[in-house]
């Protein structure tokens, strides 16, 4: 097997550079157990970030790997020109699951095909390409999944299918609005989108997007009923809303399902991807029936909803069922959470702890300011992975560390990591 340095000489001739890699030593993960991986050096870690919260139940669940054995000895493909029957399984639970009513099920192979997909079912249905997405997000690297992604460092072009107007998150850490109460900085986040829909559009609007924690901003949290409070307006207004839960769906929240339940709202379109195939190429699109038949054009997916993807996505959704492994993510979660927060009162560089359930972001800052501090950022990353822990970072200045670990993680591994990571922390800030 080759080596790191040999993979990451080969990796540079024939990949682009725009590829963001980990590391000052990039690594390749080679084997996977449970909550752990091995590289392909032999180091062994614990994984806190589950190839950015895909790895849902774990490494070698027993029941995926059997299901996906099976159905590779069957049949790998056939396309939505035929009939599957694992995939209407499939949209028939997920239908149930999402809380919609009248549920279709599109689908696609990423999150950001599905956000791509609502975007046409939404401007399509409304004959209005006008999308109000958030400050901070991120849906996808696609053109027009970049075209509703509120950060700057993730845009790689402005050229746009769409007319994007960007309203206040919910990131109060850093808003103009942090100061107030969580009810107030709501109200006034919504008297904000009130006045936009004044000035800064035409007609009418198709949508908004929104993620009900923002994943690659930094898992910023809004307070609970934001976006019902936000709804209100569009509903005023007949605008969709689509609820972004790439990263927040299937539990991982802890408090619910799907991370729009907190808010108190019925989204119109809802998308998945990323922990439904544990890692095979599963996403979708959720959506009223009168609003996803609205496409007149014929339209097929290669490659979406495969029989052998969705009978591993089946496999894997009912293990997370069967396991209620929404309720080990509010458990752990929160001890993960006082953990880190306690941490947070000895190590003035920790600005700030959020997040929900196996959904967590760690701030760093300059001490006794807000000052982002992403050259710490990534030396805790270095010590983390150096003491045998990985984690993600993300944020819109690069200076959170992102904790998402499969939600099948025990007591004991949650304890294992927070010592990981408080280790890492102290040699990091002491540097």
């Amino acid at each position: 097997m080759a080596t790191h340095s040999e993979l990451l000489a080969r990796h540079r001739k024939v990949l682009p550079e725009w590829m963001a890699l980990y590391y000052k030593d990039p690594i390749s993960i080679v084997d996977g157990e449970g909550r752990h991986v091995v590289d392909a050096e032999g180091n062994r870690y614990l994984d806190f970030f589950g190839g950015i919260l895909t790895t849902m139940t774990g490494y070698k669940v027993p029941e995926v790997v059997n299901a996906i054995r099976e159905q590779a000895g069957k049949m790998l493909h056939t396309s939505t020109l035929y009939l599957i029957e694992s995939q209407i399984e499939l949209a028939e639970k997920i239908g149930e699951l999402s809380g919609i009513p009248d549920a279709k099920v599109f689908f696609t192979n990423s999150g950001t095909e599905a956000n791509d997909a609502a975007l046409m079912l939404a401007t399509q249905y409304r004959k209005s390409n006008q999308i109000l997405a958030l400050r901070g997000s991120y849906h996808g690297k696609s053109h027009s999944a970049v075209a509703v992604t509120g950060q700057a460092a993730w845009s790689a072009t402005n050229l746009s299918p769409f007319h994007t107007v960007y309203v206040h998150a919910g990131y109060k850490y850093r808003s103009p609005f942090g100061h107030l109460s969580d009810e107030d900085f709501t109200a006034a986040c919504v008297a904000d989108l009130e006045d936009l829909l004044k000035i800064a559009v035409a007609g009418d609007v198709a949508c908004m997007i929104a993620e009900p924690i923002q994943g690659v901003g930094g898992f910023a949290t809004p307070p609970d009923g934001f976006f019902g409070a936000m709804k209100e307006v569009l509903d005023a207004h007949g605008i969709l809303f689509i609820t972004d839960e790439v990263q927040t769906g299937w539990g991982r929240t802890g408090e619910h399902f799907w991370g729009y339940q907190s808010h108190g709202v019925t989204p119109d379109i809802l998308t998945f991807a990323k922990g439904l195939g544990n890692g095979l190429s599963m996403a979708g699109v959720v959506a009223r029936g009168e609003i996803m038949d609205t496409l007149q054009a014929n339209s097929i997916s290669t490659f979406g909803g495969n029989p052998l993807a969705t009978t591993g996505a089946l496999a894997n959704l009912q293990f997370l069922l069967d396991h209620d492994l929404q309720t080990n993510s509010q458990k752990i979660g929160q001890q993960l959470m006082d953990g880190i927060k306690y941490l947070s009162d000895e190590v003035p560089n920790i600005g700030e702890v959020r997040g929900k359930g196996l959904m967590i972001g760690v701030e760093m800052v300059q001490p006794g300011t807000k000052e982002p501090d992403a050259t710490l950022t990534a030396d805790v990353m270095e010590e983390a992975r150096a003491g045998g822990l990985l984690i993600g970072k993300g944020g819109l200045l690069g200076n959170v560390l992102r904790i998402a670990p499969p939600l099948s993680l025990t007591e004991d591994e949650a304890a294992e990591g927070l010592e990981l990571l408080s280790s890492a922390v102290r040699r990091a800030t002491d540097a």
